[in-house]
């Protein structure tokens, strides 16, 4: 009798992971598709259908609610917008869905979307645009790198492992956070920091031996899938207030590769939602 229930639990437990893993694919093709095809395509319809009347804006130039959004379609209609959009990297965690791109819109971008999925329609959104930077300091592209997802069983402690970087070193500033949680190989992806560890060590001293504010002072959303971790915070640089997003690879337990997008805080919206 207790192997029976042992073994109905097992397969109890093994058809939740799957429904979740399953509905988590469904929440990345609806958020892929308001990208791809609502913005994009001005799909009206898939808007119609796929978002909540509710739908929360955090895009600093567009209107909240899913009414917010349709007459953004219709302005970038009217100026005869062209947007294409790459996306790269996809990760979903229970009701959130990160999507890492390059796009073209009046030039050159990478961006990096956050999505909040309930009931099979998009709720809320983020997003941080960033100018394409292509003569990095590292000499590796914004957006290149690794893209397989693997790990699964390890996205509760690389969660973790990033979630203490960020509290330790960005948060609080302790430095020794780097050699403790950031690879030696590191692989940096940031526009402006040098490649490996020591790299991201230069670029902080070079900071703060310049006098040039740094830091972050929440980290608002945590998002992971195996061996990718996605952070959304708020912070300042240079005494502006900076949105942040990044994302981060591991292997065995370490930070191995990094990208990241960033976008100034405006002092003024199209909605009282802010970007967080």
């Amino acid at each position: 009798m207790k192997s029976l229930i042992k073994k109905t639990a097992a397969v109890g437990l093994a058809l939740s992971v799957t429904a979740c893993a399953n509905q988590q694919n469904t929440n990345k093709e609806i958020a892929l598709g308001l990208l791809e095809l609502g913005i994009v395509k001005f799909d009206r319809d898939y808007i119609l259908q796929y978002t909540a009347p509710e739908y929360r804006q955090h895009n600093p130039v567009v209107a909240d609610g899913r009414a917010g959004l349709l007459d953004f379609i219709d302005l970038l209609e009217r100026q005869q917008t062209e947007i294409t959009i790459t996306p790269i990297r996809i990760i979903a965690e229970n009701d959130l869905v990160m999507i890492h791109q390059q796009a073209q819109v009046n030039g050159a971008k990478v961006a990096i979307d956050l999505f909040k999925v309930k009931n099979n329609k998009v709720v809320e959104h983020w997003d941080v645009i960033q100018n394409e930077i292509i003569d990095t300091v590292s000499g590796r592209s914004m957006t290149g790198g690794s893209t397989e997802i693997k790990d699964l069983d390890k996205t509760a402690e690389n969660k973790q492992r990033v979630s203490q970087l960020i509290d330790a070193l960005f948060i609080n500033g302790k430095q020794d956070a780097i050699d403790k949680y950031i690879a030696k190989n590191y692989i940096q992806h940031s526009p402006f920091v040098p490649e490996g560890r020591e790299g991201l060590k230069q670029f902080i001293n070079d900071l703060t031996n310049n006098n040039i504010s740094f830091g972050y002072t929440k980290m608002h959303n945590i998002v992971a899938e195996g061996n990718f971790v996605f952070t959304q915070s708020e912070g300042v640089f240079d005494d502006q207030p900076i949105a942040f997003s990044d994302l981060w690879r591991l292997e065995d337990g370490m930070i191995v590769e990094h990208w990241d997008a960033v976008q100034t805080i405006p002092t003024e919206f199209a909605h009282d939602n802010g970007m967080f």
